[in-house]
């Protein structure tokens, strides 16, 4: 009898505190957000309380990262979601396992990338478009080595300001001194 009394007495003495221990860390219920937060998130009010609590600790993180975003920011995040919105299943699991891919590679080859698509983005459009109809057209085997063309022709790009180098056409591709005499 001692031994359950004992026992009733330590739970009654740690009640108050073992709410306390298991929702550290937890994310907090809806009316615990911020208002900032709850405008942010109010499409998911209704399911909130709802949700695992995983999900609400990273919808929580995404609005404060949106908070501290700047218009120009906010305006690129509309556009990435909007394309997000269009794009199959499929094509968002591809744009998935780039990501995971990307993330994957050390941190130099990472700025690397990062560098080149910098560079690519500041070209003009004209010459961003004929760039991508140049590569759809190519095979895989085409690609292939050009991938590894200008891997070769990149190895030192940092002597480059990290972009990348232009490849210089062919001999024959090259225009000729016409009539210049």
């Amino acid at each position: 009898m001692k031994k359950s009394r004992r026992l009733i007495l330590g739970l009654l003495l740690l009640w108050p505190v073992v709410p306390w221990a298991a929702d550290d860390g937890a994310p907090p219920a809806w009316n615990q957000l911020s208002p900032d937060e709850q405008q942010i998130l109010k499409p998911f009010q209704d399911r909130w309380d709802n949700l695992p609590p995983d999900r609400r600790e990273r919808l929580q993180q995404g609005a404060k990262r949106w908070q501290n975003m700047t218009p120009e920011q906010r305006a690129q995040a509309r556009e990435r979601f909007a394309r997000w919105q269009k794009m199959t299943p499929e094509q968002r699991e591809q744009a998935r396992q780039r990501y995971e891919r990307f993330h994957q590679l050390p941190p130099a080859q990472q700025e690397r990338l990062r560098r080149r698509m910098e560079w690519f983005r500041g070209l003009p459009p004209e010459r961003r478009a004929e760039l991508r109809q140049r590569w759809q057209n190519m095979s895989p085997e085409e690609r292939q080595q050009f991938r590894q063309k200008m891997r070769r022709n990149n190895e030192g790009s940092d002597d480059n300001g990290g972009r990348p180098r232009m490849e210089r056409p062919e001999r024959s591709e090259r225009p000729g001194r016409m009539m210049q005499r």
